[in-house]
């Protein structure tokens, strides 16, 4: 099938300002109270926080003439955990540099002002959190593979990190599963079993197994720890039964009422409830930080969930986003299944980070597979030892670079292990009754297969450290088209200062001011990305291009196999692109057919990749430094000399 057109999405009908991602308010959520108090377009400013696992993030919005402005952005470290033991000592300093650098009083005794008046305070305030490990939950199902993986797409889509699918199925003997439970110690459990009508007896033994475990909260000891159960209907009677006296029981409609149908969102609006209203309520400082704000505290993935919910909504595309933190990776998609419904998935890569598991990227990846991408010579040893030294230094940054080729080889690793572990769980629905025709019955294709369309994808975002902050917008795109491997045609961008948690949240109470800020402030576009399907051989025919716009000379080129080319394309230009693959290769029409189409441009530009899909990185080592440098060259990546 074709790859999708950017053209309808991103072309005349826009606006002036060619990328105008509109937020929208979710149906079915409670409006927050501020829409009650306060009408959405009188709303002046906006004070927003993320209180992440280590720092805490502060932004100041203020509607300047007809659009809302980012004005300043303010950080200080998180201090849930002792020696302070409360969140809001580091809100507020947080919240104190945004006051200084906008030159405006927001504090009064440690207290927001609120409302604006005159210069001083702010109309609303919102926060998301991931602070003292965000919100950690086990998920239980009777069959792995279908309601525990179902599970645990709603727990993931709520921003939780999972700690471990308990099923009837997997193998664990009934005092293993207790004691599992026992030694965790989660902030919630999430129960879900049987569709609708069928049988009660497996998700029963469950909530028995659950109800003998007893487990304790990690945070707080005074208050029960809240369970979601959302399987079939008619064990509702026996689940309370044994649990209602053991846990904080909640009940919702059946996450898998029917094999063939997902029915996610309730469980994940209770989810985020339940977060805020038990979790957040007994950590440090929280039932304070509550009081403040004017919308619910969002768990800080889910709220990122959000946003790219928000790009794929509005714009009818199809998405990848990722944030690589310094212990984990963050994976969210939105791809449309078989009955072209889009579909959001989210993934947690736990032990994937640049700093405090730095480590086990290592040891997952393989040293070949990281030193593939490194363009110089350097010891095993060495690598080792630079490796550990980030690990136990976490917030150091390179400082040559060599250095900062190998934090950025090791990125690349980081990245695409996450992304093969996002691919597993974001699938099709298994378990599925399936029609087929004689000829699909010699089809590969079944139940249980990726949603994952490389070919289909249109925009893929940025998001960390390692690729929001790199010295050069070439080398985060670079990182990313490595690691991701985009085909056909796909847009890329990166998240400018981390700031879609708070415009996750945002997009609830003010979906104006989201908007504006999102397009204006956030999203820093690097440009597309152009990749054939196919392999070949260096110096083989692969790719005629020829590009045409209002301000840009015609350009005409034979591009071969194991290529890289950069084409300059500014940011806020479209070009006109006809593109003639070799009979090998495909674009998206199929091998050796034409297409036309417009892609936008970027801060790097269009850049053309004939290296082949799937990649392959040749194994000699003075022939890959060779290539390496070869590509870094043709996309001024690196300084030379």
């Amino acid at each position: 099938m074709a790859k999708k057109q950017l053209a309808p999405h991103f072309g005349e009908s826009t606006p002036k300002k060619e990328w105008c991602f509109l937020p929208y308010l979710k149906v079915g959520v409670s409006t927050p109270k501020i829409l009650m108090n306060k009408p959405a377009g009188n709303i002046r400013s906006i004070l927003a926080t993320d209180c992440g696992s280590t720092t805490t993030k502060a932004i100041l919005i203020e509607k300047r003439g007809d659009e809302y402005q980012l004005i300043v952005r303010g950080e200080a470290p998180t201090t849930v955990e002792a020696p302070v033991e409360d969140v809001t000592a580091g809100v507020i300093n947080a919240i104190t540099e945004v006051e200084e650098l906008a030159g405006r009083r927001l504090l009064d005794n440690g207290v927001i002002v609120k409302p604006q008046n005159g210069d001083a305070g702010v109309d609303i305030y919102i926060s998301t959190s991931s602070a003292g490990g965000g919100l950690q939950m086990m998920v239980a199902g009777v069959v792995r593979n279908l309601t525990g993986e179902s599970a645990e797409r709603a727990a993931l889509g709520a921003g939780a990190i999972v700690m471990d699918v308990i099923a009837s199925n997997d193998k664990r003997l009934p005092h293993e599963k207790i004691e599992r439970i026992r030694h965790l110690r989660p902030d919630m459990l999430l129960l879900s079993g049987g569709v609708d009508g069928g049988t009660t007896s497996h998700v029963v033994e469950l909530a028995e197994i659950i109800a003998a475990a007893r487990p304790r909260p990690r945070l707080g000891i005074a208050y029960e720890l809240p369970l979601i159960y959302a399987g079939n209907i008619d064990a509702r009677e026996s689940i309370q039964e044994r649990l209602q006296e053991v846990m904080a029981l909640q009940l919702v409609d059946n996450l898998r009422p029917v094999l063939e149908r997902e029915n996610l969102m309730p469980t994940r609006h209770k989810i985020q409830e339940q977060f805020l209203e038990h979790v957040m309520a007994h950590a440090p400082g929280y039932k304070r930080l509550i009081d403040w704000t004017d919308a619910p505290i969002m768990p800080t993935p889910g709220a990122v969930g959000e946003i790219i919910q928000t790009v794929s909504n509005q714009q009818n595309i199809e998405v990848v986003g990722v944030d690589i933190g310094g212990a984990t990776t963050d994976v969210f998609s939105v791809f449309k299944n078989k009955e072209a419904e889009p579909v959001f998935n989210r993934t947690v890569s736990a032990n994937l980070g640049m700093s405090y598991s730095v480590s086990n990227v290592l040891a997952e990846a393989g040293l070949e597979n990281v030193l593939r991408w490194v363009p110089f010579d350097i010891e095993v040893g060495d690598l080792r030892n630079r490796v550990k030294n980030k690990m136990i230094r976490p917030t150091t940054i390179p400082q040559t670079l060599q250095e900062l080729m190998l934090e950025q080889a090791i990125a690349r690793e980081a990245l695409r292990l996450a992304f093969e572990q996002h691919k597993q769980l974001a699938v099709e629905l298994r378990g599925v009754q399936q029609q087929r025709t004689i000829s699909e019955a010699f089809d590969q294709t079944e139940s249980g297969q990726t949603l994952v369309n490389m070919l289909a994808l249109d925009m893929l975002i940025g998001s960390g450290g390692v690729l929001s902050h790199a010295p050069r917008r070439q080398q985060a795109m670079l990182m990313m088209i490595d690691a991701f491997q985009p085909e056909g045609i796909t847009h890329l961008a990166v998240d400018s200062i981390f700031m879609m948690p708070q415009l996750g949240v945002l997009a609830q109470v003010n979906p104006e001011a989201a908007t504006h800020v999102f397009e204006r402030d956030c999203l820093i576009h690097l440009g597309t990305s152009i990749a054939p399907i196919g392999r070949g051989h260096t110096g083989d025919e692969c790719l005629s291009i020829e590009i045409s716009g209002e301000d840009i000379p015609p350009t005409r080129e034979d591009i071969q196999f194991g290529e890289l080319r950069r084409y300059p394309l500014p940011l806020g230009e479209k070009a006109t692109l006809k593109l003639q693959p070799a009979r090998r290769f495909n674009l998206g029409a199929g091998n050796g057919h034409p297409i036309e189409t417009e892609a936008m441009g970027g801060v790097v530009g269009l850049v053309v990749d004939t290296r082949g899909r799937p990649f392959e990185m040749t194994t000699d080592p003075e022939q890959r430094v060779a290539q390496l440098t070869k590509w870094h060259t043709a996309l001024d990546a690196y300084p030379t000399g």
